[in-house]
């Protein structure tokens, strides 16, 4: 298939993203003639470590957890216009997601629609932890080969394209590198060969500025009074018009809040960029050095310039393991001497936990004064506290461990704090969130071997 020009919007840039995202894609994908789909990128690494924590609980289970909100309402409005669906959000259970999605179209009267399934990125059964441990990058996490949750190696675009040229309307992965998602559809509409690394290097780019949804569009931009950004309760999600030698526009619906300019464009082509001259990707290594942006009008960016050259040897695999528990307890102090009530309950705290458990390091915050950039020994938050007013101040403790019953014990020291610590404390709220870990490898490619099934129509 060659096409003239292809045209692809990303509804989605992380599982918790918003779910009326798509309707205006859907319409302006819907205007135009030739190969036009949708994708939606879902799968962070600790997304699909709690997926498969999940799908290991029960078997039916283990799709992106947002998987109905963000995709079904797609659906039908999809099937009319003609668009095709690109998702990783299979998770650690692509099969039952597909699964899923065939229940739905039946239900919304689309069940004609094609849904194939993209796995073999998941490589527990394929590897021992002795392997692992010896193909991990910058670090020793798995030296000690601990139990492994999830072992997924980041897919390539092949298996997408193969897909879509078996007639797929609806294509549904697990992990698969997050440019693949663009890169995929643009490989099958076009026909670019696997070695032509200039106009796979552009995929890769259009495919990066998509895959984070809003953040080309203004999300995670704005800035007031710096970098403003009209419309934010109406965020446009991004389209590339994307042409066959590779250039291509990033733009927006019209009538969506938001915009589109050299600067939101710019700030995305950097986003997780480590060498601008090497971006590393199971398809080709994009070299970003010449890529020249010009502002066509309003929301209307051109993006040229894209280069690339071989694709690595090896593919990049996440590996996540248990990582203990993190408890995690708050109270409020108000008022006038709020700040030195707040230091007596950490003090109290803090001394309480170092004789019952001297093991476990405790942090403590007060929200507002030093919570993002402080340090768990304290010390930063010494230095600030006396120095603050009198106010509304809230204090968090926190501690990572592997002894539940020290984890526990800090929540209820928390919680006593209402009669047993410094006057006129409220407000307690505690959780405890299990953990994870991770860490990354290099594997073969050889090793890995990308699969695609086909599911019967409804």
């Amino acid at each position: 298939m060659v096409a003239g020009q292809v045209w692809i919007g990303g509804a989605a840039g992380f599982a918790g993203d918003r779910s009326d995202a798509s309707g205006p894609l859907i319409e302006a994908l819907a205007l135009h003639d030739g190969p036009r789909f949708l994708i939606f990128e879902t799968l962070a690494e600790r997304t699909l470590a709690l997926a498969q924590l999940d799908h290991l609980a029960d078997p039916s289970r283990g799709e992106v957890p947002s998987l109905e909100r963000l995709l079904r309402p797609a659906l039908a409005p999809c099937a009319t216009a003609g668009i095709k669906i690109i998702g990783n959000f299979g998770g650690a259970n692509p099969f039952g997601a597909a699964a899923k999605i065939r229940a739905w179209t039946a239900e919304l009267g689309c069940g004609h629609l094609k849904i194939a399934v993209v796995t073999g990125d998941d490589l527990r059964g394929t590897m021992t932890a002795a392997e692992f441990a010896s193909l991990e990058t910058d670090g020793e996490l798995l030296r000690d080969e601990p139990a492994i949750i999830s072992a997924n190696a980041y897919l390539g675009a092949d298996a997408i394209a193969a897909a879509l040229r078996q007639g797929a309307d609806i294509v549904v992965t697990g992990r698969v590198a997050d440019p693949a998602l663009v890169l995929g559809p643009l490989k099958h509409s076009f026909g670019w060969a696997d070695d032509d690394w200039d106009r796979l290097a552009a995929g890769i780019l259009a495919g990066h500025l998509l895959e984070c949804g809003s953040q080309v569009t203004g999300g995670y931009f704005a800035d007031p009074g710096v970098k403003d950004v009209p419309g934010m309760d109406m965020l446009g999600y991004p389209i590339a018009e994307v042409d066959p030698d590779g250039s291509f526009i990033v733009t927006k619906p019209a009538g969506t809040g938001g915009l589109v300019d050299r600067r939101t464009v710019t700030e995305q082509i950097l986003y997780e960029i480590h060498d601008p001259s090497a971006y590393l990707t199971p398809d080709a290594i994009l070299d970003l050095t010449q890529v020249e942006l010009a502002e066509l009008g309003p929301d209307r960016v051109r993006v040229t310039g894209a280069r690339g050259r071989a694709k690595p040897d090896t593919l990049k695999a996440t590996i996540c393991f248990d990582g203990g528990m993190l408890a995690e307890a708050e109270i409020s102090y108000a008022g006038p001497s709020a700040k030195a009530r707040a230091a007596l309950a950490i003090d109290t705290v803090v001394k309480r936990m170092a004789r019952r458990h001297p093991s476990l390091q405790v942090r403590a915050d007060v929200i507002g004064v030093v919570s993002v950039f402080g340090d768990t020994a304290g010390v930063l938050l010494s230095a600030k506290l006396p120095h603050i007013g009198d106010g509304d101040l809230r204090v968090r403790f926190a501690a990572e461990t592997t002894d539940r019953a020290a984890a526990e014990c800090l929540l209820d020291e928390v919680e006593a704090l209402y009669c047993a610590g410094p006057a006129g404390g409220g407000g307690v709220r505690k959780r405890m969130t299990p953990r994870l870990r991770s860490a990354s490898c290099l594997v073969d490619r050889t090793r890995i071997a990308p699969q695609i099934a086909l599911l019967e129509t409804a």
